[in-house]
């Protein structure tokens, strides 16, 4: 009877153990998190491994903006916000360390829990944390900022509030939100919302409220502005998170300040008089052979070099493919063809500059130009094969011109496309089958130097065809206004990718921005297959599942032909005064926003 008491038992417990194993872990609130695995930073880590933790406090930096603002509001649609209001006022429950490719430490919060399947997340708030009026910042805040970003801010806070499908204050100091679990990103999402005053804006119209500084929990206050022309932030002195490990070595600066001027040309003249005290440098040949003036020579200004290792993002002259002439992908490859790179290149560029072959270039995540896809990244694609366009399975590379500035070769490929699609040349001017002529404008910001010489060349290419594009440069007023309403044919097109690309790519390229105005799919993407890559790289658990779905995605965007690319740097060309100073080490992501100026420190 012993011996099957014991049997029965070892099998009891061996059915426990099973159940057990089937259950999963209870989650505990930790110090970070890490979109895959663990954050790299331990729980009591010093500082960030870029930042100088003994960096001096004082000094000030002065930035040129090109443009204008009207607007001290940076989180509604409305308006043109002035420059480091978010950055430097305004604080979020995590924050992000940019020498990892997506990690979050605890800043407003002290810690973050989430469910085994990121269905939910809770977030414990710091007791330290405080408004710079001295008010704490509490859960109340938390909820009210969350849910009026996502219903009346920023259309780019809609999409996450979305799958929000509750929240509670679950402690004193704590909050949770129930998510939809369609991403495992959402709780890092959440961890970067900003975090705004409830007393400040309950029962106020937030959408309208923009010549009022935000009452922020961040390092700097707006000290003051000038609406339009400048806007000077004061490092707070009682600022309630001097003194945590994660901002140890950050916001060293006493004053940041960003002037405004009509166009860059007025920018690098106001650096060169001394009003400025940091410009970045577009341009690789100005920069080898335009800084020989005064402060330059004599040593008071420096050039340092900042290199970066995280994704070319995309540039370039973006198709708006709502207008009709845009909407065949024909007519643009022939349009991208005609584009004569390496004379642009050569020209403005001394030929240094690489050129951007796709938009996770210069990284793991992006697809080799003219390779077929393969392995994971084939299985994603295979069902929308009849839908996607020529090379995004057999494999895709951006046309090279014949390296003479009239581009034959060429531009007979692309007369033939445009033949293709229907149009033909009368009497010198190309036309579709209803006699109409093919003509667009590029719309471009004033003082646009670079980007205004590269389509003068490429307008020139284009009367070849037969085709008149006219360039029409505006004022950054009204660039905002006709780019948030897609009110363009063509324009210039910026889009920083990182290494962690995420639910941010539903802004840029998901199909509710074909019509639905304010969202950053200025080119009308509408591609099912783009999303579903999108919602494959959300649902990845496995970095290198997580690789494929982001190539794939890279193989429908580029080959989608919806921007023409143009060059990219491995580096930031910063001019500044010597004075200023960053750290020796430099994280993934380079001259990435949390570098300059949070990193940096002023010392003679």
């Amino acid at each position: 009877m012993i011996t099957v008491f014991f049997t029965w038992l070892r099998k009891l417990c061996a059915g426990v153990t099973l159940l057990l194993g089937a259950i999963p872990a209870l989650a505990e609130p930790s110090h970070g998190i890490a979109m895959y695995g663990d954050p790299a930073l331990p729980p009591d880590f010093v500082s960030l491994p870029y930042a100088n933790a003994d960096a001096p406090k004082g000094g000030s930096i002065t930035f040129g903006e090109s443009g204008s603002y009207d607007s001290l509001n940076p989180f509604i649609q409305k308006g043109n916000p002035a420059a480091g209001v978010s950055a430097l006022t305004v604080e979020t429950l995590m924050g992000r360390n940019i020498d990892e490719p997506f990690s979050l430490y605890g800043l407003l919060a002290e810690s973050i829990d989430v469910g085994p399947n990121r269905e939910w997340v809770e977030f414990a708030l710091r007791p330290e944390a405080r408004f710079s009026d001295g008010t704490p910042v509490t859960v109340a805040d938390v909820m009210f900022s969350f849910e009026l970003l996502g219903t009346r801010g920023n259309a780019r806070y809609a999409s996450a509030w979305k799958s929000v499908l509750g929240m509670e204050q679950t402690g004193a100091r704590s909050v949770r939100f129930t998510l939809d679990g369609s991403n495992r990103e959402m709780p890092l999402i959440l961890g970067l919302r900003p975090v705004l005053q409830k007393a400040q804006w309950d029962g106020k119209p937030f959408e309208d409220m923009v010549r009022d500084p935000v009452t922020g929990s961040g390092p700097y206050v707006v000290a003051a502005h000038e609406m339009g022309r400048s806007i000077t932030f004061r490092r707070n002195p009682d600022w309630w998170g001097k003194d945590l490990p994660f901002n140890r070595g950050l916001h060293n600066l006493d004053q940041v300040k960003f002037e405004y001027f009509t166009d860059a040309n007025v920018i690098f003249e106001a650096f060169k008089a001394g009003l400025l005290t940091v410009y970045r440098e577009s341009n690789a040949a100005k920069w080898l052979t335009g800084y020989d003036f005064n402060s330059i020579t004599s040593g008071a200004v420096v050039k340092s070099e900042i290199p970066r290792q995280s994704p070319s993002g995309i540039n370039g002259f973006a198709f708006n493919t709502r207008r009709a002439m845009f909407a065949d992908w024909r007519v643009r490859e022939a349009l991208i063809t005609a584009f004569d790179f390496e004379t642009i290149n050569a020209t403005l560029n001394g030929g240094t500059e690489p050129r951007i072959t796709s938009y996770f270039s210069n990284s793991a995540l992006g697809m080799t130009p003219g390779a077929p896809a393969a392995g994971s990244t084939l299985a994603l694609l295979q069902p929308f094969a009849d839908s996607l366009l020529p090379g995004a399975i057999d494999g895709y590379a951006l046309p090279i011109s014949d390296g003479t500035p009239a581009n034959r070769r060429n531009l007979r490929a692309a007369a033939k496309l445009l033949t293709e699609a229907g149009w033909a040349i009368t009497d010198g001017v190309l036309r579709d089958a209803k006699g109409t002529a093919f003509e667009f404008e590029i719309m471009l910001p004033i003082g646009a130097s670079d980007l205004i010489a590269a389509a003068s060349i490429y307008v020139e290419s284009l009367k070849r065809l037969g085709i008149t594009a006219r360039i029409a440069t505006v004022d950054s007023a009204q660039y905002t206004q006709r780019t948030g309403a897609y009110d363009f044919d063509m324009t210039n097109y910026i889009r920083a990718l990182s290494l962690s690309p995420g639910n941010e790519q539903t802004l840029y390229w998901g199909s509710a921005g074909v019509t639905e105005p304010g969202t950053r799919n200025w080119p009308g993407v509408n591609s099912p297959a783009a999303e579903a890559m999108i919602r494959a790289m959300l649902a990845s658990r496995d970095p290198q599942d997580f690789r494929d779905a982001t190539e794939a995605l890279d193989r429908v965007l580029t080959t989608g032909r919806y921007v023409i690319p143009i060059w990219f740097s491995n580096v930031s060309r910063v001019a500044h005064d010597k004075a200023l100073h960053f750290p020796q080490h430099i994280p993934v992501y380079g001259d990435w926003p949390g570098f300059l100026p949070d990193t940096w420190w002023y010392e003679k």
